[in-house]
């Protein structure tokens, strides 16, 4: 038994949990039984709150429609693994919240001439573990799958129909055909031909950029001396001017131009894609 004493009473705390508050100027004894958050009732409170935020929240991560437009099946399954580690993430983002919000208002002071004893809280062993081991193997489980599993998937294919150089430059982007001799400096519009198995070869050539395609959900970075290679397959034709997602986009802060380095992108069809190579600068070797 543990004793507290003051100028005008005495606090003693018994092994049951409840306090007595002993008034030394003789009036009578008041008692007040001492509030857990681990007994039976307020645990009942704190799983049901949270089940009920944690359905709400999943149902909403899954049904969420915040994803750009995905221009090929890789692009939907990174989707669909984002939208699976927001599931994921929703219990445990709920549980933490909904202990804090219940302890504060179920534990709060009601008023300044409240004389309860200060609420104490210990840690509880059970708890602990098993909140470690139950993040913990959610951990592991998004690492294996769809982590490892989805980034096996999606370096699988590594054969090309087509060789793009892309060459980064403060600030904007240049694209080499090699296999067509032709390059496009300073590019403003890229067309690239539907259906087509495309790997972009990506460099600097004076700060660290990055390459990325959100319709594709693809980017890498450009680093100077150092050639980094990126796949893709394009779909069915679309332009920019139909989705904003449709184009090349910096990704890395590279200076004061960076928000500007950006590329109109459109899918056409081969014949289109053709025509408008013909139209663009020829390589000439030895100037590159």
């Amino acid at each position: 038994m543990a004793e507290i004493c003051h100028k005008t009473s005495s606090i003693l705390t018994t092994s049951s949990g409840t306090t007595t508050v002993i008034d030394l100027t003789g009036s009578e004894p008041q008692a007040h039984e001492r509030k857990t958050l681990l007994n039976g009732r307020n645990v009942v409170t704190v799983f049901v709150i949270w089940l009920g935020l944690t359905v709400l929240g999943v149902f909403g991560a899954y049904h969420a429609d915040i994803y750009p437009i995905a221009g090929n099946h890789l692009a939907s399954q990174v989707d669909d693994a984002f939208r699976l580690l927001m599931m994921l993430a929703v219990p445990v983002f709920t549980f933490v919240v909904t202990i804090l919000v219940y302890s504060m208002v179920r534990f709060r002071r009601k008023t300044d001439a409240d004389d309860t004893p200060p609420h104490t809280f210990h840690s509880h062993g059970g708890v602990i573990w098993g909140w470690l081991v139950v993040t913990s193997g959610l951990t592991i489980a998004v690492l294996i799958h769809p982590g490892f599993t989805g980034l096996r998937e999606l370096t699988a294919d590594r054969h090309q129909d087509m060789v793009v150089e892309a060459l980064a430059a403060q600030w904007s982007w240049n694209f080499t055909f090699p296999e067509h001799g032709v390059k496009l400096d300073k590019a403003n519009d890229l067309m690239l031909p539907q259906g087509t198995r495309i790997r972009f070869d990506v460099t600097s050539r004076d700060v660290v950029h990055s390459l990325w395609l959100p319709m594709y959900r693809m980017k890498i970075d450009a680093v100077p001396g150092r050639t980094n290679h990126i796949y893709l397959t394009t779909g069915e034709p679309i332009s920019f001017s139909e989705d904003p997602n449709v184009r090349v986009q910096c990704a890395e802060l590279c200076g004061t131009g960076h928000p500007r380095m950006q590329v109109r992108v459109s899918i056409v069809d081969q014949q289109e894609f053709d025509i408008w190579l013909g139209g663009l600068e020829p390589v000439i070797v030895g100037n590159e």
